[in-house]
């Protein structure tokens, strides 16, 4: 998939005397979600490099002809985590069930979660929210024979698991 990129030019800002810090911050708010940020710069904007790794963006730099450089910020793709036995994900249905289960203590949202998953018929897929990572659930799935795919939300704050109903067993 492209990234979309919209375009700031801190130039004109500099050669007026100007700090651009609150234009680049300004541009990067009012970026819509999956789409960077394509910077124009006299110079190679090192600072803003951590200031946008903080805010989920990678960045690749390039000199442009006269000494200016390009610098495309683009948001990061979280990392996934997956079950050793996934397939196709990509080709999975939408979810039967979608649960918030942000507001409940451990051991409860693995405990809904394996039971839900018991009303699905085989192949259907369950969508769940919760507060931190499932690390105890994950072995449970892969016992029963269901697949799985998840990552924490762009914040962090969250994490997000797709489970896929294996085979009756």
């Amino acid at each position: 998939m492209a990234i979309d990129f919209k375009e700031l030019d801190v130039r004109p800002i500099l050669s007026g005397g100007g700090e651009p810090f609150q234009a680049i911050m300004a541009a990067v708010e009012s970026l819509a979600p999956g789409q960077g940020l394509r910077l124009l710069a006299p110079f190679r904007p090192q600072p803003l490099f951590s200031v946008m790794e903080r805010k989920g963006f990678g960045h690749e730099v390039s000199e442009l002809p006269g000494g200016d450089f390009e610098v495309r910020f683009a948001p990061r793709m979280a990392d996934v985590m997956a079950s050793d036995n996934i397939v196709e994900p990509e080709a999975w249905p939408d979810p039967a069930i979608e649960l918030d289960l942000t507001n409940l203590d451990p051991p409860q949202p693995m405990i809904r979660i394996l039971a839900e998953l018991e009303t699905l018929p085989a192949g259907e897929v369950l969508f769940a929210v919760l507060a931190r990572e499932p690390v105890f659930l994950f072995p449970e799935l892969t016992k029963r024979g269901h697949q799985w795919a998840g990552n924490f939300d762009r914040e962090g704050t969250a994490f997000r698991i797709l489970v896929r109903r294996g085979a009756e067993t």
